[in-house]
């Protein structure tokens, strides 16, 4: 049996360097991930085992087939289980939608929602499980979902007796920039689920590492959680110095450039504003039927901001099958801004996004509207909204989360891994 399993780690490695000589040209820079490390060095963690695999269409190997495709095919290895996220195991499902339970087309393996009415594994679903494997692309930003889904998995492994294998892969926007207020205990929520940065600048085996062992789990829970580091990947890398093949993350974050922008952009899903749902560049497009787009701009641009341009944009929300499902301002036309990124490390996207509520609050303020409850969820603390509302300019707001954040940055040292 494990001559056979050898033969075919020989032939998945093999047509990973031919991967890698037709399109890298700087073979020494590419990064391997967790889950090639899973197939080509420690097979032998899950051999005899029973898997149950939190996965999404991110999931592949280098040689673009997907880590359940490869595992199905290997002789001592039984996944029975794949959990999928939001937007489903195969990405497709637009933000919010109600996932289904259900079977996978291709491998025949049975799916297993853990968003909707339920988000943590329960022990019925663990039932004959041995191991738990997480592997999914995150973005490096607290309100993504994916990693609420992780750290419901370290929960349900540790109260269950599973081991946990988390799978890291890279952070997409850089391991380095670490930003925005920590989110307050009261507003926990799968957009909030730990008390981290908008920006926490870790990978998702760091992050893993940091709810494990941190106390950061439901009665100090700690699971018997292994970690697969990548190979070669650096703190100053963002995803396409990795020399890996992006994968749509999720609907609305179909590339490298929406991923750096997002952190601060998203706060626009807490006013009456376009996030640029509805369009092919969300998050880089934002506006209103109300907007003008040149005075916007001049307002941001007297605010102050590197990394990036403004230029005005004018777009109508649209049903986007896949993508966008009922959009702000469907069908009617909105003008705004669309954002060009020029030197990204010197972009501070939540600093920017703040200056951007506050312009659009001090252009237009009868007709910006917060969204307490989505605005708070998403910004981590309550004072956002109130402190604009109360004329406080963008330096007094970003100055108050400084403290706080200089402690978790010091905080986040013990867990890093590379």
């Amino acid at each position: 049996m494990k001559i056979l399993n050898l033969i075919l780690i020989s032939l998945i490695f093999h047509s990973f360097v031919n991967c890698v000589q037709k399109n890298n040209d700087e073979e020494q820079q590419l990064v391997i991930v967790g889950a090639d490390r899973l197939v080509s060095e420690y097979l032998y963690l899950i051999e005899n085992k029973s898997i149950g695999l939190i996965t999404n269409n991110t999931g592949l190997l280098s040689n673009g087939v997907h880590l359940v495709d490869t595992l199905v095919n290997i002789r001592n290895v039984t996944v029975k289980v794949l959990f999928g996220p939001e937007h489903g195991i195969r990405g497709d499902a637009p933000d919010g939608s109600t996932i289904s339970d259900e079977v996978d087309t291709k491998t025949g393996v049975k799916i297993v929602s853990l968003y909707g009415q339920i988000n943590k594994p329960t022990p019925e679903m663990l039932e004959g499980i041995d191991i738990l494997i997480y592997d999914i692309q995150d973005v490096g930003v607290r309100f993504y979902t994916y990693i609420s889904t992780m750290y419901y998995a370290l929960e349900a492994a540790a109260e269950n007796n599973i081991k946990i294998i988390v799978l890291d892969r890279p952070n997409p926007i850089g391991g380095i920039q670490v930003d925005g207020p920590i989110r307050d205990d009261e507003l926990t929520s799968f957009v909030g689920i730990a008390p981290i940065p908008i920006m926490y600048g870790m990978t998702i085996g760091e992050l893993a590492k940091m709810f494990n062992e941190g106390g950061m789990l439901k009665n100090n829970l700690k699971a018997d959680l292994t970690i697969l580091e990548m190979k070669n990947w650096k703190r100053e890398y963002y995803y396409d110095d990795c020399k890996i093949r992006w994968i749509k993350t999720s609907p609305n974050i179909p590339d490298v450039a929406t991923t750096i922008v997002y952190p601060g952009m998203c706060l626009i899903e807490g006013l009456n504003v376009s996030e640029g749902r509805g369009t092919y560049t969300p998050f880089i497009t934002i506006g209103a039927p109300f907007i003008n787009a040149e005075e916007l701009i001049e307002e941001i641009k007297s605010l102050g901001f590197e990394g990036i341009e403004l230029v005005p944009t004018k777009f109508t929300p649209k049903v986007i099958p896949n993508m966008a499902s009922s959009p702000k301002y469907e069908s009617v036309e909105c003008y705004g801004i669309k954002i060009q990124i020029t030197d990204r490390k010197n972009f501070e996207p939540v600093e920017f996004g703040i200056k951007v509520i506050y312009a659009l609050f001090k252009l237009y303020p009868d007709k910006v509207e917060f969204r307490e409850n989505s605005i708070n969820r998403l910004f981590g603390k309550k004072y956002l909204a109130e402190m604009i509302i109360e004329g406080k300019t963008p330096e007094q707001i970003i100055n108050k989360w400084q403290d706080e954040l200089n402690t978790f940055k010091e905080y986040r040292t013990q867990f890093l891994l590379y």
